[in-house]
């Protein structure tokens, strides 16, 4: 079976989009945050002394006013947290966001004004600043990636090489930089890599395609993907109808080959030394 009977490009080639998060999900995330804050979350000796010890010498009652600014060019990514945030420390403070997450920003552009208690802004604003600088670094860094792909067919996805707990967002502000989202763990795709063909006694020959048609079969609604190191096992990963062929640690020779071998019978993907300055030699 070939993967034009099972599969369209267009079912590998998806965003997360930010209403496919998790509310609650981040909720605990910021709540994680916040407790390292306030109460040393992660010390086997909790301090004594809980909370903002340094904001609590602020007059009481302070209201105030901030201004999110770009200090360089980025893309920008996490606006959707400000507000979560926020609210974690308490429920009198607002965020306007002055653009969206995905869009490009110069140096010295407004993001957002955020306005409310002072003790909750000051509280809060390092929480905020760290999501916002960490997901807009990725996406920042995956639109130049994207760029240098140009017009060509090729597109940039990203990996399961994720902080753990952070894989969700860091995966969406991946989406923010313009790359597609690859399988999100372990339970939305087969995927054969070179450790369990090894494992299966199947790095080749009749072995190979037996546990490829196995995955197949077995998985009729899950696509299935596999890992191949050399020339020699397209031909039996092809003929037991992967969907989805891993072209790793190939030289650029070498993908042009494997490419014409597998003559869009199977969709293909290139991972191993790929950087950005031969990402697109690569992709042609």
């Amino acid at each position: 079976m070939s993967h034009e009977a099972r599969y369209s490009k267009d079912t590998f080639q998806t965003r997360l989009k930010w209403q496919d998060l998790d509310p609650d999900y981040l909720r605990q995330l910021v709540g994680l945050a916040k407790i390292e804050d306030l109460a040393g979350a992660g010390l086997a000796n909790r301090p004594e002394r809980l909370g903002d010890v340094t904001t609590a010498l602020m007059p009481e009652g302070a209201k105030g006013k901030a201004q999110l600014t770009a200090r360089e060019p980025l893309t920008i990514c996490g606006l959707g947290l400000v507000q979560t945030v926020l609210d974690s420390y308490g429920q009198d403070c607002q965020f306007e966001a002055k653009v969206e997450d995905g869009q490009s920003v110069d140096q010295g552009e407004v993001i957002g004004i955020l306005s409310g208690a002072s003790t909750v802004l000051l509280q809060a604003e390092r929480v905020i600043l760290n999501f916002l600088q960490h997901l807009s670094g990725v996406a920042t860094e995956a639109r130049l990636y994207v760029d240098a792909l140009g017009s060509s067919p090729a597109v940039l996805l990203d990996t399961r090489k994720t902080l753990p707990g952070y894989r969700v967002l860091q995966k969406y502000a991946f989406a923010c930089g313009g790359g597609y989202n690859h399988r999100i763990g372990l339970f939305d795709r087969v995927m054969l890599k070179d450790n369990h063909l090894a494992v299966a006694g199947a790095i080749g020959g009749n072995r190979l395609s037996e546990t490829v048609a196995l995955a197949v079969n077995t998985c009729e609604d899950l696509a299935v993907e596999v890992e191949v190191d050399r020339l020699e096992q397209i031909t039996p990963v092809l003929e037991a109808g992967a969907d989805i062929i891993l072209l790793d640690n190939f030289s650029l020779p070498e993908l042009k080959e494997a490419v014409s071998m597998i003559e869009g019978r199977a969709f293909t993907e290139a991972s191993g030394g790929i950087t950005l300055n031969n990402l697109s030699a690569s992709a042609t």
